[in-house]
């Protein structure tokens, strides 16, 4: 058992969680009779206070994908430490593929400085100062399950400093 508390398999029922849909793609396939289409759709849930999850639904329907997407990421929610500021602790990079995301700590009332995708999954995050920077591929699939990497990466100073068993300013110490 882990001394330290676990921050994943967080259950959606008692929480508050908003949708946002991040992107809808028609997806087309050629049979005899013509060209059938479906949808696959990225969904974002969070309550804006450091719970967040993604999803992916796929359906022949563009709300049968959304409602799909949602249950997916309502099965996918992490916890996020943040600061006081409303930031992260500190600079991490999600890497899924060739997508590749850098998510740096931002000091108070830089806001979110981040591309179409990762806003949503930030703003969802309830972060509110951060700086990211889009370095490889900018499919919105990759870019989002990168900036959930990175953000799954994330660990608080103070769950550090009891693993270690030292202070918490020793932790920042070279």
């Amino acid at each position: 058992m882990p001394r330290y508390k676990k921050r994943h398999n967080i259950t959606a029922s008692d929480l508050k969680l908003e949708e946002r849909l991040v992107h809808i793609n028609r997806v087309s396939k050629v049979v005899k009779g013509g060209r059938r289409f479906s949808f696959n759709a990225i969904v974002v849930v969070g309550n804006k206070d450091g719970v967040v999850g993604h999803g992916l639904g796929k359906a022949n329907e563009v709300s049968d994908a959304i409602q799909k997407g949602i249950d997916n990421a309502k099965k996918n929610l992490i916890r996020i430490p943040m600061t006081k500021s409303g930031s992260i602790h500190h600079a991490v990079v999600g890497k899924v593929g060739a997508g590749k995301v850098l998510l740096r700590p931002a000091s108070e009332g830089t806001g979110v400085i981040a591309g179409g995708p990762v806003k949503a999954l930030l703003d969802s995050a309830g972060i509110h100062n951060i700086l990211t920077k889009s370095l490889g591929s900018s499919n919105p699939h990759n870019m989002v399950k990168a900036a959930f990497k990175g953000l799954k990466q994330l660990v608080d100073p103070m769950e550090i400093a009891q693993r270690r068993g030292v202070p918490l300013h020793k932790v920042f110490e070279g």
